[in-house]
């Protein structure tokens, strides 16, 4: 996952001037974060464009979370970047098919991603629309079917929703 990505000290648009020029920056610590972001995208099979960057920065910059592509559009646009819904969409599935996000479709068509790819589980809270992250050792699944001839189960996605106590 993308442990290393451009310092959220920079703003988009001069982290984006960094990720243009990594390869002739001194070896310094933010230029070195910079790089180390670009080589993960690369590493990826994904090319570092501009887009790309802005989004990704927004997504991975400050931890773990969950979004929809609307969330991330939404900042996008108060972030003052312009990039369509559409773009965003696009992106957010590249990095899904790349391994760098988790697909989870929620609520109806509704799909979230989340920046922690690892094997967990997720409470949704349904009147807020948010995704919580359950630890791996909180939940047991026993009992599974034998899936038909030729495939395996890759995954179990357990979705406990949520609603508040009056």
């Amino acid at each position: 996952m993308l442990a290393l990505l451009c310092s959220v000290r920079f703003g988009i648009s001069s982290a984006w001037r960094l990720v243009e020029n990594w390869e002739t920056m001194p070896n310094t610590a933010e230029t070195w974060t910079s790089a180390a972001f670009c080589e993960q995208l690369r590493a990826a099979g994904l090319r570092p464009t501009r887009q790309r960057v802005t989004l990704a920065q927004l997504l991975f910059g400050e931890g773990d979370r969950h979004v929809s592509a609307e969330c991330l559009h939404s900042e996008v646009t108060a972030a003052g970047e312009q990039i369509s819904l559409a773009t965003v969409y696009n992106t957010l599935h590249q990095f899904t098919r790349a391994g760098l996000l988790r697909a989870l479709p929620v609520d109806g068509g509704k799909t979230y991603f989340d920046t922690n790819t690892s094997d967990h589980n997720h409470f949704f809270v349904e009147t807020e629309g948010k995704l919580l992250d359950i630890p791996s050792e909180s939940i047991r699944v026993e009992g599974l079917p034998e899936p038909p001839a030729g495939l395996k189960i890759s995954h179990v996605d357990v979705v406990v929703r949520l609603v508040k106590t009056e």
